[in-house]
């Protein structure tokens, strides 16, 4: 397994991405075609930048990409794809909803986890800490018919969470991309067409 697990690791160094975890977000890209040009996306819990990265290259020049994180985020330009905001915050903090208010987005992306302990229940109650609060801020400011892809720990809560993501969009999946290691216990939740 180690082999696969540095195959991808060595493909993010070639492709100058900063963390292997670009991956999971392409394969979901490449199968569910989830970022559009044009589309203004929000990647919470951005560092250290991959799927921002990415996210800008899929939406292009017209679109606009908007990172948050508690760490200071590297930025990155490249030809032909959107600019990268990156804001330095707390997503639990009240002011998020003031910062991000102005603007309308039509994909809302969280690849958070919690610093781990290794304590199995724990981590997935942080875990659903986290995707629950995505999913609030998702649903304060995705445009109609939007897009959320949240990664979440599998553990007795998660299909809680599935059902609260079914009650605000249209279709929702659980996807387990190749590139997740496979003793991990992180899924991710892709939801289409905000209600």
């Amino acid at each position: 397994m180690k082999k696969v697990q540095d195959y991808y690791f060595e493909k993010a160094k070639q492709e100058k991405y900063p963390a292997r975890s670009v991956f999971k977000l392409e394969e979901a890209q490449n199968r569910f075609k989830l970022l559009k040009k044009g589309d203004v996306v929000l990647d919470l819990g951005c560092s250290p930048g991959s799927w921002s990265i990415y996210a800008a290259k899929q939406v292009g020049l017209t679109g606009r990409v908007v990172g948050v994180d508690l760490q200071t985020t590297k930025k990155y330009a490249f030809a032909g794809a959107a600019p990268m905001e990156l804001l330095k915050a707390d997503i639990f903090s009240e002011e998020i909803f003031t910062q991000l208010a102005a603007l309308q987005f039509d994909v809302v992306l969280s690849d958070m986890a919690p610093s781990t302990t290794g304590h199995k229940f724990s981590d997935h109650l942080k875990s659903l800490e986290l995707s629950r609060r995505a999913l609030a801020i998702a649903a304060a400011v995705l445009a109609m018919g939007g897009n959320f892809y949240c990664k979440a720990f599998q553990g007795e809560d998660f299909p809680h969470f599935v059902d609260e993501v079914r009650q605000l969009f249209k279709t929702v999946k659980v996807v387990k991309p190749k590139s997740s290691r496979v003793e991990s216990r992180e899924v991710f939740v892709l939801a289409r067409h905000f209600k």
